[in-house]
């Protein structure tokens, strides 16, 4: 795994994401054989992790930038970042 790909995953976590969880159920046929019965596929919303959002900080050094800002700066920053996920987000569905 490539270190953009470590950014990649990181910045995912930090901002939260979508997945999909998957539950199969099985079943044996009159062989004894495994037969898949029944699938669900749901949505699972990952909120976004602070301990991963301090690491990128961290890492970005942009930390003295940020340190600046206001509480209210910092909670429009937040929103603006939120957008661009879920548009992004929406783009790749």
């Amino acid at each position: 795994m490539e270190d953009s790909d470590l950014k990649k995953a990181l910045l995912k976590k930090a901002l939260g994401f979508v997945s999909d969880e998957i539950v199969e159920e099985y079943t044996l046929d009159e062989q004894g054989n495994s037969v898949l019965n029944k699938r669900k596929v749901t949505k699972k919303y990952n909120p976004p992790d602070l301990s991963a959002m301090k690491v990128l900080l961290d890492k970005a050094d942009i930390s003295d930038e940020l340190s600046h800002m206001t509480n209210s700066q910092l909670k429009q920053e937040k929103k603006r970042l939120l957008k661009l996920l879920k548009e992004e987000n929406l783009s790749e569905s």
